[in-house]
């Protein structure tokens, strides 16, 4: 029998906290975060890209893009799981969910959107641009 992996967490606080956000505002990238890549990991397949090793520490770190919807990847970024794997100690490192900054921001406050994306209350006009310029640009 394959030993399973345990989930750990760098922050865990911080980590729960943009895991609801993107609940939230993005309901098929947690759908597959919960239902299919995290029952992945913990059966020791690693998806994603590998991003380093540290051989010092047996260590590999990954980063998986989640579902995202073509105008929020281009407006605020394509969302991403960053974890890293110990082989020898059977634990997967959950370390963040990017991008931080609307994340965060739609944790601590309801977001609001435009042409259905978010919109993050810090920079309304630049997001707003963003939008308009790539509505434009399709056209």
């Amino acid at each position: 029998m394959k030993q399973s992996y345990i989930f750990d967490y760098l922050n865990e606080n911080e980590f729960k906290k943009k895991e609801r956000s993107v609940r939230k505002y993005n309901m098929l990238a947690y759908k597959k975060l919960t239902f299919d890549y995290y029952p992945e990991l913990r059966n020791g397949s690693f998806l994603g890209e590998l991003v380093s090793q540290n051989k010092k520490e047996k260590s590999k770190s990954y980063q998986l893009k989640l579902p995202t919807d073509d105008l929020f990847a281009k407006v605020h970024g394509v969302i991403m799981l960053h974890y890293t794997v110990y082989e020898e100690k059977n634990i997967v490192l959950l370390t963040n969910i990017t991008p931080d900054s609307i994340l965060e921001e739609g944790h601590r406050a309801e977001l609001s959107t435009y042409k259905g994306v978010m919109i993050s209350k810090t920079n309304p006009e630049k997001d707003m641009f963003k939008v308009n310029l790539l509505n434009m640009l399709q056209k």
